[in-house]
């Protein structure tokens, strides 16, 4: 048990002015700010529901019949131009 007390301690005291970038981080309160932004809520729930949606645009876009279109436009613009 005195072991886990101690580990939740911080060792000394904090820097009174963070001079390098470890101890900003250290001194960083993450958690605060993971508690009353809503857009570390929001923006796993946002990635998630976006895989799928990404997922099917890729799938249509990579189909064969959009290549085949792609490159007839592409061979068309082309010969516009030359």
């Amino acid at each position: 048990m005195s072991d886990k007390a101690a580990a939740e301690k911080p060792a000394g005291r904090p820097m009174r002015y963070p001079y390098t970038f470890s101890a900003k981080i250290a001194q960083f309160p993450i958690k605060h700010y993971v508690k009353n932004q809503w857009i570390w809520r929001y923006y796993f729930i946002a990635a998630i529901a976006c895989v799928p949606v990404f997922y099917k645009i890729s799938k249509l876009a990579n189909s064969e019949g959009n290549k085949k279109a792609w490159a007839e436009s592409q061979a068309k613009e082309h010969a516009e131009h030359h």
